[in-house]
C-alpha cells in the first residue's frame, strides 16, 4: 500500500469512507460487477493496488483478505439486459450505486473511481479520476470487483464453451469475434455493444 494514500487522512479521519469500484466495462459478454469496501485502518491491508496491476494469484489472495479484514464490503452488479437498456455506463453507476447501498455498514462518504458519481447515494460522494491508484479502499473494491466477475465468467465457460470465455473474460478478442462470427450470438453476450450489434445485423 506505499504508493497509494493512507485511508485514514485528515480530510477523512473518524469518517466511514467506502470506496467504489466496478469491472467488466470494455467486455462484450457477462454483467458488469461493482463492489464497496471500507476498510478498517486498525487492520491494514499490505499490497492493495489497481486490480489490473496485480497477477491473477495476487488478487485472489487479497480477494479473499479484504473480506475478512475489512469493516464492511458489498458486491453488486448490472445485468446484461439492464447495460442493453440504460447503456453501460448508466449500468456501471447503477452496480455500484447498489454496491454502496447494500454495504451492512452504511457509509458516511464515497469515493467513487472515475469522473462520475452515481445519482441518489445514501451519503456525500465524490470522484477520483484513477481511485484504485489511489485509495486504498477503491483499490479493495477493484479487486473484490474483478475477482467476482473473472469467476463468474470463467463458470460461464463451461456453459458456452465455444466461446472461450475462460481465456479472454468476454472481451472483444479476435479469438472471441471470430467465435460470435461462427456460432452466433447467446444469452450473455451484450447486443447493444458495436461488435455485437453488427454480427447481429449482419
Amino acid at each position: 500500500m506505499a504508493d497509494l494514500e493512507p485511508f485514514v487522512s485528515q480530510q477523512y479521519s473518524g469518517v466511514l469512507v467506502a470506496g467504489a469500484d466496478e469491472a467488466g466495462r470494455g467486455p462484450l459478454a457477462g454483467d458488469v460487477v461493482a463492489a464497496a469496501v471500507i476498510l478498517d485502518p486498525n487492520h491494514p491491508i499490505v499490497g492493495l493496488n489497481d486490480s489490473k496491476k496485480l497477477s491473477e494469484k495476487k488478487r485472489e489472495a487479497l480477494f479473499d483478505e479484504i473480506q475478512a479484514k475489512a469493516l464492511a464490503f458489498s458486491i453488486a452488479r448490472a445485468s446484461v439486459a439492464e447495460i442493453d437498456e440504460i447503456n453501460i455506463l448508466h449500468a456501471s453507476m447503477l452496480a455500484m450505486k447498489r454496491a454502496i447501498d447494500a454495504l451492512p455498514t452504511a457509509a458516511e462518504h464515497a469515493l467513487i473511481d472515475g469522473n462520475r458519481v452515481p445519482k441518489e447515494l445514501p451519503c456525500p460522494a465524490e470522484a477520483v479520476v484513477k481511485g484504485d491508484a489511489r485509495h486504498a479502499a477503491i483499490a479493495a473494491a477493484s479487486i473484490l470487483a474483478k475477482v467476482t466477475r473473472d469467476r463468474e465468467i470463467v463458470a460461464l465457460d463451461a456453459q458456452y464453451p465455444e466461446y472461450g470465455f475462460a481465456k479472454h473474460k468476454g472481451y472483444p478478442t479476435a479469438v472471441h469475434l471470430a467465435a460470435i462470427q461462427e456460432h452466433g450470438v447467446c444469452d450473455i453476450h451484450r447486443r447493444s455493444f458495436g461488435p455485437v450489434k453488427r454480427i447481429l445485423e449482419g
